[in-house]
């Protein structure tokens, strides 16, 4: 396989894209999780108890998302750098791992996305009683 400094570059505005959308999910879930949380303070609600540990597990999944983005993008640099430097063999390498880096990453996004489920049955949960 031939790879150049055009190769990991493709990936910038993926990772750059992903991690504005998943920035954008933390936001959501910090102003329902406040919400929710002012909610059980005033009424006890056990639902609303329940929304929040989910959705504190899925805030801590979007950390992890971000953290392996972040660490994908860094991977992608380093190995721009040593395709400039003529190291192909260790390029190839680096530009490997931030590949296996950005499918850890949207592999947690699909699991924090299936959770979200779990959150809007908590929530729709009164009506099927």
């Amino acid at each position: 396989m031939s790879i150049d400094l055009t190769t990991p570059a493709l990936l910038f505005s993926t990772i750059s894209l992903l991690l504005l959308a998943y920035t954008n999910r933390f936001l959501a879930l910090a102003t329902v999780i406040r919400s929710l949380h002012r909610e059980y303070l005033e009424t006890s609600d056990p639902v609303a108890a329940a929304q929040i540990v989910n959705l504190r597990k899925r805030v801590h999944l979007i950390r992890d998302m971000q953290t392996l983005g972040v660490a994908s993008l860094l991977s992608c640099t380093i190995c721009m750098g040593l395709l400039f430097a003529g190291q192909i063999a260790i390029g190839k390498g680096v530009f490997g791992l931030s590949l296996i880096l950005m499918v850890g990453s949207l592999a947690m996004s699909l699991w924090e996305i299936r959770m979200s489920i779990g959150a809007l049955n908590l929530q729709l949960g009164d009506m099927e009683k």
